[in-house]
């Protein structure tokens, strides 16, 4: 009877299970011996991982029970979120069947993932049924083994009389298997028919179960069929085992691996629309990056990919899902206890880490196997196959197969890295930023004249900060700190007038009080956050492999010094001696290559200052004629960084000869311990992957001291971010106070509406010294008793220069330090009614006039135009093309200063606030702008109930509408306050009277600034530039042909055939080990002549060395000529360009391309095209190689090498996309940080931190899509190109091995060397060939920058006479300007004559053309006619000798940071004593006050003269005029920034010091030209009246006569301008 039989009923329509079906099987235990053969059996290894599933399950069941859940609530905090049922309701009406079932599919990640959950099921129960039949089939087998034989060992059957059978080992085996598959299957029902999260869970088992049922199934009935020996343990199934491994492999490893992933957002509440492919594609996808292929083929079918073509942002890579996960490990205010910024980091990215940890392992294992693979292959060939256990096709597969699970190791190990780096500089920024928010603002300069240090932010255009190249000599840097500029202080204990911060935590408490700690230097902290940002950030970055030092290089060094002992003995450590004992030379030189680098960066940092500092002074350097000295100047400070430079490059390229030579040495020491001193036969297996082993493990310690070098720097950069979150001073309301003392000084309710003070000290840090004003003394406000602001009035602070009426501003806003001094002490401004500040030095952001003035608020067109015209801005919008939707740029490029101030108090006035904080925001208003702001604005209906508190020098006018005046000493204290007449000292009101005199004598409103015009859709003249395609052949040439010189063929030729030589010398040599250990197959050992064959290896490394070194040296030399014509052509050019160009482009833009660009040309990109030629002669001499012993690989490789440049053309296509994406979307964060922290004061006295901050987040989001996008083309291209040479390496192997039949083994091993070689550096080319376009982009724009327009350049006919000019006579014939060759006559044929020494003055409105006659007189902008100056025309000489002899004062002249001596003296040309009758004569001296240190010949200026008032800039310009000795002075005459002290001392110099020079005054004031020899009328580009004061007044229609009628004191006018001196009109 049949198996079958046995079991079913055989009638003819139906099968049925007979009852006794399970009672005849007996679960009778076998015995304990046979117990352990089955425990054992590798069958029984997917049961344990059953079983432990089934309990793993079982307890996750048992968590989700109520009572236990009750339990575990009393150890964790209960959780809100409830738990999903364990299955779907049933539908409760057929109807909705199919919805609910479309819900119930889309809930699994929608069909197709659905289908693949359906199909692993599926594939379940069909293994459970071949199991099944196969249990049922060892069944039946048993029975007839057990009846034919029954004395057969274990397999005998016993049959006991009553019927039951006892199960053998083999049945017990299927049986668990059976159950096993029965397990899976139900387990695949769960997954198909449970809700989504449980359905997760049970199909994480359920992959891991069959994987380990496919593992195991691998293992006994695979691996066999590789051996030459062995058989498949289960090999009697037949059929049913081959279905069994062919539905487990697809169950097991194709299904997960192509199955799509489900969409599970990081944040539940907001899921993506459209999740990205990242989320949601197959492991397969993501391992090979197949997801990126339709962004990669897009890009390479468009000319340029633009960000928003990008595919959307992973949910976890949204910054405020970054911010949410990482901020409670690393914000100092979030986090519990106080620890280093590492350990936060480390908290953050655990998870990265140890899937980093786990690719690095693979990748040890990986490495290995190309060598072992070579050994064994080349093994089998050299003994015929004898003893050979695995067959040769394995090892030729492992030559695939190895490298290629190494790269896909790598790959996604680089994967993590840098979607863990994108992350960290999104992460750090918002860090360094929300913290900046909080730190304390230094208000240093004194009040009315102070001007914040410039501070330059980051380029809008370019792809990196200039930062990051220049703030490194900020530490030298003594720029003076604005109101809106940071400076860092040294305590941060202080007293809060608030509650604020009573609940910081303990940990904050730690980090931010307790002792006083070392804090950031005050000096120039704006760029060191900057830098924070920049710099220290990319160190950070460059620092995330520590990994490697920890874990990746000691593996690898251990894995390959086991291997070469096994294939070379003891003689391996004699190798590894010589390697140690050389390598503290490669040590030696980095130390000395670092210590040059240092060097070479002072010196670079010393070009940068200098080049930063020329261009953000560019005009004045070209209105003064220095652009030769200062190119001389640049062109040395250049050649003294190319010295370092060279010194760098040769110790470099001393280096690399050191790191070729030592593993050569390393092997020939190895190689002839091997042969002499053990007398062993070298053989070609041993050779070429001991070759390979070695290149391993030098590669690893070259790793080492790089590694090493980034994690020191990305220690220190850590540090210094860490300094900055624990040790920097912050705002009072956020410094932790204990409750008491919190308590003490917080208002009465009833007195948290006022605006005031009592008892109140305030400085500028927690030190109890105060802090230093530019003039080193230290400040501090001091408020005794009561003091409040009038609510719903206009409140004036008014005082002296340096008396703390700004430092009044800051305390009410808590920036400054409060100090109490008294129990009663305390301040208060009340911010539930909103507040509002315009800061003197008026802070724009870079977007249009509307944003600025809404500035967030909702848009109320009526309220919106009332605030235009009340500010008087609707004459100004009238100017722009585009209105009010004109960009400002970048630090208001677009707007003049009086622009930004008014812009700056129409956001004040248009925002909601209750309270109005104005820091004299007339300063930079010309009094009638002044008096129509009073007017219009202050006396408006929009200020109406709002409380005003205005800070202003400009008593006279504003006393109108004042209700409350506060009057400050110069001590900082409070002399008086309360009404005009009670707060008015005796001083004070002599100088509002004198003020009242000038106000009387304003004439119109005269604004010399030419505002730039806007294209009309309001964008900036020149926008950002964005290369589209590869980089351009002319860029390319202006630097090949710098390489030549002047002999570029020459130069070629030599230097390709040198590197050929070096190449091919390395090939040799490589070949002449395999023929080396080839005479050990014909010879004795002890006849191969040992001394020859190393003597020929290292006469071949010397002549590689000789040559590599003559090569490099030449191309060094070339590439420093190349840097040297570029640098000076560029400078040249930008020195050269139009004033017009210059007003087009940002400053940002150009000192990029002298900083970044250059130091791109001379790195990256000069390393770049060395290696790029090295690369490809290398690539065709190992093909080359090939094809020599084999030439039928000729087609195939060059297929290869086209598939290979195929693929690597589309992957630039993109990159180059991308990247320059990427650098566009850095450059808006830096601008926008750069920003904010330049307008800390305005941002919180509004209370915008939290808009900021979310547009820092928004901006961090528009950078990370193209960033992660850039890395990952990255891994796309790695991965492909790995494929190809693993194939290529493999098919080589595979045709020598079995295409030829068996040839000579070191020729075989010497092919395979070559072919893995050349496979390896096809993707060394393309990423090598990326990198040269990348920074070619570089070259490019400098290119083009070399290529803007440019003025006439000096010549030898143009040099004017040596006695000229003699005298200041100018003579103008039919004068025309205009600004651009096409464009309209901004001067209309003017003729004039001034003769030596006459002062004139030239009046007229707004665009009457005051600035073009200046600038046309210098030849700036296009002019027709002719002008006479000392006889000679001017059109005829060089345009440097005309402008050095005349001297141009602008209305705020620009100084050079320095010292004053350098500004008055730039190329040191006179001594001491004539700079000191300078500044005498100009007036200087007798306007310093006392009580401050006077300004000398060694005094520091800022940037800009930031640390200067404008009058003392106007007093340094004018001293300047008289050190140059110019014939004539052109002045733009300052408005009424200047106070009455200083403008006294200016006139009186000009009229008596400066009597012989020729002075054109452009005036604001006609007190001041008055009493001229001449003065000119302009009207419309149109000259309408010129002569004497007194006889154009006697016209009675002219122009200047109705000026002087309209003003209020005529009287004393019309006397000045008939002789009488002007000082005794005043005096009547």
């Amino acid at each position: 009877m049949s198996l079958w039989s046995r079991y079913i009923d055989p009638s003819p329509w139906q099968v049925v299970l007979r009852s006794d079906v399970f009672q005849s099987l007996h679960w009778e235990p076998i015995s304990h011996g046979d117990l352990n053969v089955v425990w054992r059996d590798t069958l029984m290894i997917p049961a344990y991982f059953a079983a432990a599933s089934a309990i793993l399950l079982l307890l996750h069941l048992i968590t989700l029970y109520k009572p236990v859940k009750k339990l575990w609530s009393l150890v964790l905090p209960p959780r809100t979120v409830q738990e999903p049922s364990l299955f779907f309701n049933e539908p409760r009406i057929a109807d909705i069947f199919f919805s609910e079932a479309k819900v119930f599919i889309s809930h699994h990640g929608g069909w197709v993932i659905f289908a693949y959950k359906f199909a692993r099921f599926i594939g379940c129960l069909t293994f459970l049924g071949l199991s099944l039949a196969t249990f049922i089939l060892e069944e039946r087998e048993e029975r007839t083994t057990g009846a034919n034989e029954p004395s057969k060992g274990n397999h005998r059957r016993l049959y006991p009389s009553n019927g039951y059978i006892q199960f053998s080992q083999a049945e017990w085996l299927q049986f668990a298997l059976c159950m096993t598959a029965a397990y899976a299957s139900i387990l695949g029902l769960i997954s198909v028919t449970t809700k989504p999260r449980w359905s997760r869970v049970v199909s994480n088992h359920l992959a891991i179960i069959l994987f380990a049922v496919f593992a195991v199934f691998a293992y006994r009935d695979l691996w066999p069929l590789v051996t030459f020996h062995d058989q498949p343990e289960d090999f009697k199934e037949g059929g049913l085992l081959w279905a069994k491994v062919t539905i487990l492999f697809l169950s097991s490893i194709v299904f997960p691996l192509v199955s799509p992933r489900q969409y599970v957002p990081v944040d539940p509440a907001n899921p993506a629309d459209n999740p990205q492919p990242e989320q949601t594609s197959s492991w397969l996808s993501m391992i090979i990056y197949t997801w990126l292929d339709p962004i990669v083929f897009k890009a390479y079918r468009v000319p340029h990919l633009s960000n928003k073509e990008l595919p959307p942002l992973a949910d976890h890579d949204y910054s405020r899902n970054l911010k949410k996960k990482s901020f409670p490990h690393l914000d100092p205010f979030s986090r519990s206890r106080k620890r280093h910024i590492f350990f936060g980091l480390m908290e953050t990215f655990y998870v990265e880490y140890i899937v980093l940890s786990v690719m690095i392992v693979l990748q040890v294992l990986g490495k290995l196997a190309a060598p072992i693979g070579i050994n064994q292959l080349l093994v089998y060939v050299e003994t015929k196959g004898e003893d050979a256990v695995v067959r040769p096709w394995v090892w030729i597969s492992w030559l695939f197969l190895g490298p290629l699970i190494t790269s896909l190791a790598w790959q996604w190990y680089i994967y993590i890295a840098t979607r863990a780096l994108v992350h960290t500089e999104g992460i750090l920024t918002q860090l360094v930023f929300e913290h900046a928010l909080r730190i304390r603002v230094k208000a240093e300069l004194p009040d009315g004249d102070k001007k914040s240090g410039d501070f330059t932010g980051p380029p809008t255009s370019d792809s990196a900060s200039v930062a990051g190249s220049s703030t490194t000599a900020g530490d030298e840097s003594a720029d003076g700190i604005g109101d809106e500029t940071l400076q860092a202080s040294a305590e941060t204990m202080s007293t809060s007038s608030t509650k604020k911060g009573k609940q910081r935590s303990q940990g904050v408490k730690e980090a931010l009080v307790s002792v006083p700690k070392k804090h950031l230097s005050a000096d120039n902290l704006v760029g060191k956050i900057n830098n924070l940002v920049t710099t220290d950030l990319s160190n950070i970055t460059d620092g995330r492999d520590f990994l490697t030092v920890v874990l990746y290089i000691p593996l690898q060094l251990g894995m390959c010094i086991w291997f070469l002992y096994e294939i070379l003995g003891w003689s391996a450590f004699a190798g590894l001696a010589v390697m140690f004992v050389l390598f503290p030379l490669p040590g030696y030189l980095a130390q000395k290559i670092q210590k040059i680098q240092a060097e070479k960066m002072q010196k670079t940092d010393a070009r940068v200052q200098t080049v930063t500092e020329t261009m953000n002074l560019l005009r004045m350097i070209k209105l003064f004629g220095w652009e030769e000295k200062l190119d001389a100047r640049i062109g040395k400070k250049r050649e003294v960084e190319l010295v370092w430079t060279w010194k760098t490059k040769i110790l470099e390229m001393v280096n690399n000869i050191l790191n070729y030579v030592i593993p050569l040495f390393t092997m020939m020491a190895s190689y002839t311990t091997f042969t002499l001193v053990m007398g062993q036969s070298l053989t070609a297996s041993k050779v070429f992957s001991s070759m390979t082993a070695f290149d391993i493990l030098r590669d690893q310690l070259q790793m080492m001291f790089f590694h090493i070098s980034r994690i020191t720097q990305a220690k220190v950069s850590l540090d210094r971010v860490n300094s900055f979150l624990t040790d920097t001073e912050l705002l009072d309301a956020h410094t932790y106070q204990d409750d008491g003392r919190a308590q003490l000084f917080v208002q009465p309710e009833e007195e948290s509406d006022l605006i005031g003070f009592r008892d109140a000290v305030f400085g500028w840090s927690g030190e109890s010294h105060g802090s230093l004003t530019p003039s080193k003394r230290n400040f501090r406000l001091h408020i005794d008793g009561e003091m409040y602001f009038q609510h719903g009035r206009i409140n004036l602070v008014v005082g002296p220069t340096g008396s703390g009426k700004t430092s009044m501003l800051m305390a009410l806003l808590g920036e400054m330090h409060f100090t109490p001094s008294g129990p009663t002490s305390w301040f208060n401004l009340p911010r539930k009614g909103g507040v509002a500040y315009a800061a003197q030095e008026s802070w724009v952001q870079n977007e249009t006039i509307r944003a600025n003035i809404l500035f967030g608020a909702p848009y109320d067109e009526i309220r919106y135009k009332k605030v235009l015209y009340q500010c008087a801005l609707e004459r100004d919008l009238t100017l722009f093309e585009a209105g009010d939707q004109t960009e400002v740029g970048e630090k208001g490029l677009t707007l003049s200063g009086g622009q930004k101030a008014r812009i700056t108090l129409a956001r004040a006035i248009y925002s909601s606030a209750n309270t109005l904080l104005l820091d004299d925001v007339l300063a930079a208003l010309d009094v009638h702008t002044s008096k129509w702001i009073v007017e219009k604005c202050f006396a408006g209906d929009l200020v109406k109930d709002r409380t005003i508190i205005l800070v202003t020098h400009n008593v006279a006018m504003a006393s109108s509408i004042a209700h409350f005046v506060v009057s400050l000493g110069s001590n900082g204290q409070i002399i008086s306050h309360g009404s005009i007449s009670e707060a008015i000292t005796k001083e004070l009101a002599t100088e509002i009277f004198q003020e009242q005199e000038v106000l009387a004598e304003e004439a119109r409103v005269f604004d010399t600034s030419e505002e730039p015009k806007a294209k009309s859709d309001g964008k900036l003249v020149i926008s950002e530039e964005i290369a589209v395609g590869h980089v351009s052949w002319p860029a390319f040439k202006l630097y090949l042909t710098g390489l030549g010189g002047n002999y570029p063929i020459t130069f070629w030729v030599v230097l390709l055939a040198l590197i050929g030589l070096t190449d091919l010398t390395i090939t040799v040599q490589t070949w002449f080990l395999g023929y080396w250990a080839s005479q050990y197959e014909h010879h004795l050992p002890s006849e191969v002549n040992v001394k020859f064959y190393l003597s020929g290896y290292a006469l071949l490394m010397l002549f590689g060395c000789l040559m590599f070194f003559v090569g490099y040296y030449m191309y060094y030399r070339g590439s420093m000529r190349a840097s040297r014509i570029i640098h000076k052509r560029l400078i040249q050019s930008v020195l050269g360009t139009t004033l017009r160009w210059l007003d087009t482009t940002p400053t940002s833009r150009v000192i990029t391309r002298c900083t970044q660009d250059i130091r791109a040309i001379d790195g990256p990109f000069a390393q770049g095209i060395g290696a790029l030629i090295e690369v490809s002669l290398t690539m065709i001499l190992k093909l080359g190689a090939v094809v020599l012993m084999t030439p039928v690989f000729l087609g195939p490789g060059l297929f290869i090498g086209l598939l290979g440049g195929w693929i690597g053309r589309i992957y630039m296509k993109a990159q180059l996309s991308v990247k320059r994406e990427m650098s566009n979307a850095k450059a808006p964060v830096l601008g926008h940080f750069g920003a904010a922290i330049a307008g800390l004061t305005s941002i919180r006295a509004y209370g915008a931190e939290e808009a900021f901050k979310e547009e820092s987040l928004d901006r961090i989001d528009r950078y990370t899509k193209p960033a992660r996008m850039f890395y990952n083309l990255n891994r796309w291209v790695c991965v492909r190109i790995d494929i190809i040479g693993g194939g290529f390496s493999a098919g080589l192997a595979a045709y020598l091995v079995y295409g030829r039949g068996v040839h000579e083994a070191s020729n075989i091993g010497f092919s395979l060397n070559m072919a893995v070689g050349f496979s390896s550096m096809i993707l060394w080319w393309i990423r090598i060939l990326n990198d040269v376009e990348v920074s070619g982009n570089s070259l490019e724009r400098l290119d083009s920058y070399i290529k803007i327009e440019q003025e006439p350049k000096p010549t030898e006919d143009g040099q004017p006479p040596a006695y000229w000019p003699a005298s200041g006579d100018l003579r103008v014939e039919n004068l025309s300007a205009r600004y651009s060759l096409d464009g309209p006559k901004v001067l209309q044929d003017l003729s004039f004559h001034i003769k030596s020494g006459e002062r004139v003055g030239i009046v007229g409105r707004t665009g009457s053309g005051k600035s073009s006659l200046t600038l046309s007189l210098l030849r700036c902008i296009f002019t027709e006619g002719d002008v006479y100056y000392d006889g000679i025309l001017t059109s005829e000489i060089n345009l440097n000798a005309l402008r050095s002899n005349v001297t141009i004062i602008p209305q705020i002249p620009e100084l050079l940071s320095g010292t004053l001596r350098q500004n008055l003296d730039l190329f040191d040309e006179h001594d001491d004593a004539v700079l000191y009758d300078a500044l005498r004569a100009a007036g200087l001296f007798s306007i310093q006050d006392e009580s401050e240190v006077r300004l000398t010949l060694d005094s520091a200026i800022a940037s800009g003269g930031g640390n200067l008032s404008v009058g003392q800039r106007q007093i340094l310009a004018l001293a300047r005029a008289m050190v140059r000795g110019s014939k004539l002075l052109i002045l733009d005459e300052a408005t009424s920034a200047i106070d009455y002290k200083t403008d006294s001392a200016i006139q009186s110099s000009l009229r008596n010091e400066l009597n012989n020079v020729t002075q054109i005054i452009v005036a604001h004031r006609l007190q001041t030209i008055i009493d001229a020899d001449k003065i000119m009328v302009l009207d419309a580009g149109k000259l309408v009246e010129f002569g004497s004061p007194s006889e154009l007044l006697q016209n009675e229609q002219g122009m200047l006569r109705a000026l002087v009628d309209e003003s209020g004191d005529r009287e004393v006018l019309y006397a000045a301008a008939h002789g009488k001196p002007l000082e005794e009109v005043e005096r009547l």
